[in-house]
């Protein structure tokens, strides 16, 4: 007969049938015989192993979960004057709810706020008698100390209307609640527990919400004063009874919300308290717990003990805070929100541990001689070449990922590691290693301070830096060359389009570095939520370098906290042809700029001609090699407006289209040409086409951008062409570094005037 049980009690206790159903009839004959089943001795054996059951090991496993408690704490509940109800707490946690539920989980709710609810009732009810009781009694019981009613009464008072309140709240959505009210003699009577639970297993296979709350309108009062909190609320402790519930029903998941984002190293608020993301009790020590919350019976000792125990018992738990907007959702999601329970021994590192190893790795580097450093990057420019069938592999896999899902093509084209791209890379490390031995320490300035005393200022390593990069996969080792010459610890974050190449990639550099023991100085970050954390530790990152959409470095520089961020927003680039151009220079100018890699930062965007030239064979032969690239033209407003079968007139002058497409303009004359690059351009590169040494030399001069040029392609605005080697990227800031920034960064980099001469492709 209890072969057929176990389609009763595994609902209760086994993640793998949780959707299985009892049987129609006779339900109540096999709910009586699994009770009696269950209070013999191989019964409690058979519930005892049950139970045994594995937690998550992983945050994105919690996707799986199909049974999940969530339970509210006092401080999410109440408002934090704490007179009442957190009503707009409550709705969005409704809702998250409410979605779970519709997605076909089963939730179940424990929740506190029943005697906040009473003691909100009573006091207005107080407050519009106050006057008649006044005249009644003698004795104002209410301004005499303020416990005037105690919290079962209120309790008694408010657990129906909270009630109402959630099934107004949740009728919205076209979800069922129904209230479970328990006490603590109800989990020590056999009876009534497997009672309880059967009920619950009932709403759940109903599709009904439970929602489960102490009933302190009866519960005895607490035994000890430390069980007491003061002021007006004081309700019951649920994180024992959420922890209970969880792994008497199986649940797949108990999220606990409380009024701090998690577990800390410390009291949250306490100098030098970390929030640990991921917390495994076997192995986590030093872990000092503040007070309790400003309401409730529990705290963060109370809510880790009760995790810890349903842990053990194959419940996956996450503490968080509930005044986070979609934590719930998120959580279910994977995303890295509050404390991952987890008693999993290989658990990724902390984001802070791998920033440590970065800041120990650049001090390996720094003891090592310079030989050596160069000789890691020697021998990662010969890994690139041997392994080029693992990385076209690697590569392959993301651009066969990327095509399916639609990536756009300038994107398709910076994900590409074709084999050109890797021999220059190859040719770019190698320069940089032969020219990297006098990077650190050496003397850029002596001054003699004082008899006998000389004052020497030298070049040191900036610390720890945070890359981040979307699409360009051929930046990873560019990068991790220019650290590792330098001595810097690097964190590198690349776009997920590019994941398998930047792994095999990263694979190559951690080899390299390996020849001398300093793996742990370059390291791969491989999610937005660590990127995050990350801008957050100001004490061991040291710089933040953006490379990447305008939206990216915007929202990495709101983000980071203490941390400068030298980055770049869109590159802008123009191209001015003077009315004293040389025209077979411009085209071959002209064309280089947007056509050689038009999704490069440095491509050219807008296309500014003399009006002077517009009527000239030269503006019909542009055209014409334009189209024959095929380039798509869109007009400027004063192009068009003289043009009667022109292209389509530009959206707006301030686009990066990072594609074969730009914009043409016309301008009256030089300053005209200049007003419309400081309105319109970014800073980033912009270049005059002109025989005439006066106006160019006065572009060169009047234009503030980081990259000036006179006669030459915008495309050489490149940390490789400029004899770095590589770049870590181009700056527009003004402080620190700009334009192309290699291992030299001590000065601002303004190269317009180095520039200016014709560039022989083009002379």
């Amino acid at each position: 007969m209890f072969k057929n049980t176990e389609k009763v009690i595994f609902p209760l206790v086994s993640r793998s049938v949780s959707t299985m159903k009892p049987p129609d009839s006779e339900s109540g004959f096999f709910r009586s015989a699994l009770a009696r089943y269950f209070n013999t001795t191989e019964g409690k054996q058979f519930r005892l192993s049950s139970q045994k059951r594995m937690a998550f090991a992983l945050r994105d496993e919690l996707k799986q979960s199909r049974r999940v408690i969530v339970k509210l704490g006092s401080s999410v509940v109440t408002r934090d004057d704490s007179t009442g109800l957190a009503l707009g707490r409550l709705a969005s946690v409704v809702e998250q709810v409410a979605e779970l539920q519709h997605e076909g989980r089963e939730m179940v709710i424990v929740t506190s706020g029943a005697v906040a609810y009473g003691k909100q009732k009573l006091t207005q009810e107080f407050l519009m008698s106050q006057s008649m009781r006044q005249t009644l009694s003698p004795k104002d019981n209410y301004k005499e100390g303020n416990n005037w009613v105690t919290s079962r009464a209120a309790a008694a008072v408010g657990q129906s209307g909270l009630m109402a309140l959630y099934d107004a709240m949740f009728s919205q959505y076209g979800a069922k609640i129904a209230q479970v009210l328990v006490t603590k003699p109800d989990f020590c009577n056999e009876d009534v527990r497997q009672q309880l639970f059967s009920t619950l297993s009932d709403l759940m296979l109903l599709k009904i919400i439970p929602i489960i709350n102490t009933n302190d309108a009866v519960a005895p009062p607490p035994q000890t004063e430390n069980d007491d909190v003061p002021g007006i609320l004081n309700i019951k402790d649920n994180d024992c009874l959420a922890a209970e519930l969880a792994v008497e029903i199986g649940a797949d998941a108990l999220i606990m919300m409380s009024d701090v984002d998690g577990i800390y190293t410390g009291p949250p608020f306490s100098e030098g308290a970390r929030l640990l993301h991921t917390y495994n009790p076997n192995i986590s020590n030093g872990i000092k717990f503040g007070n309790k919350s400003r309401v409730g019976m529990g705290g963060m000792e109370s809510k880790v003990k009760s995790a810890t125990w349903a842990l053990e018992r194959g419940v996956s738990v996450v503490i968080c805070n509930g005044m986070e907007d979609k934590a719930i959702s998120g959580i279910i999601k994977g995303k890295r929100i509050g404390t991952f329970f987890t008693d999993a021994k290989d658990v990724e590192p902390s984001i802070e541990s791998v920033a440590i190893r970065a800041r120990e790795g650049s001090r390996t580097l720094l003891s090592l001689a310079p030989d050596k450093r160069a000789d890691i990057i020697f021998t990662l420019a010969d890994l690139l070449s041997k392994r080029q069938k693992d990385i076209s592999k690697a590569n392959k896999q993301d651009i066969e990922i990327a095509q399916l899902n639609g990536l756009s093509g300038p994107l398709l084209s910076r994900l590409a590691l074709t084999p050109n791209k890797v021999q220059s890379l190859v040719a770019g490390l190698r320069h940089m290693a032969a020219e990297s031995h006098e990077n650190v320490g050496r003397v850029l300035r002596k001054t003699k301070v004082a008899d006998g005393m000389e004052l020497n200022q030298i070049t040191v390593p900036i610390g720890v830096l945070l890359v981040i990069f979307e699409s360009r996969p051929d930046c990873l080792p560019q990068v991790a060359s220019l650290a590792i010459s330098t001595a810097n610890g690097l964190l590198l974050k690349g776009g997920k389009e590019a994941s398998h190449s930047n792994q095999c990639l990263m694979n190559l550099v951690s080899e390299a570095l390996d020849v001398h023991d300093a793996t742990s100085a370059v390291s791969l970050v491989s999610s937005r939520e660590q990127v995050s954390d990350l801008l957050q530790l100001n004490n061991y990152v040291d710089l933040v370098i953006p490379r990447g959409s305008k939206e990216l470095v915007q929202t990495i520089q709101c983000q980071s906290k203490g941390i400068p961020v030298l980055g770049h927003s869109e590159g802008i680039c123009h191209v001015y042809v003077d009315k004293d151009c040389d025209p077979s220079m411009a085209l071959k100018i002209v064309r280089d700029s947007k056509c050689d890699y038009p999704a490069a930062c440095n491509a050219m965007e807008t296309l500014l001609l003399h009006r002077s030239i517009v009527h000239t064979p030269f503006f019909e032969d542009l055209c014409n090699m334009l189209k024959s690239e095929k380039v798509e033209i869109y007009a400027g407003p004063k192009l068009s407006k003289i043009l009667t079968f022109g292209p389509p007139l530009a959206k707006s002058m301030k686009i990066e289209y990072g594609s074969l497409e730009c914009a043409i303009e016309i301008v009256d004359s030089f300053e005209e040409a200049v007003a419309h690059i400081h309105e319109y351009g970014s800073g980033h590169t912009d270049v005059i086409v002109t025989e005439n040494v006066t106006t160019a030399q006065q572009f060169l001069n009047t234009v503030d951008s980081a990259c000036v040029f006179h006669n030459c392609s915008s495309r050489f605005a490149d940390g490789y062409r400029f004899g770095l080697g590589a770049e870590v990227g181009i700056s527009t800031t003004r402080i620190h570094a700009r334009g192309p920034v290699g291992v030299e960064r001590s000065e601002e980099r303004r190269v317009g005037k180095e520039c200016r001469s014709r560039w022989s492709p083009y002379h």
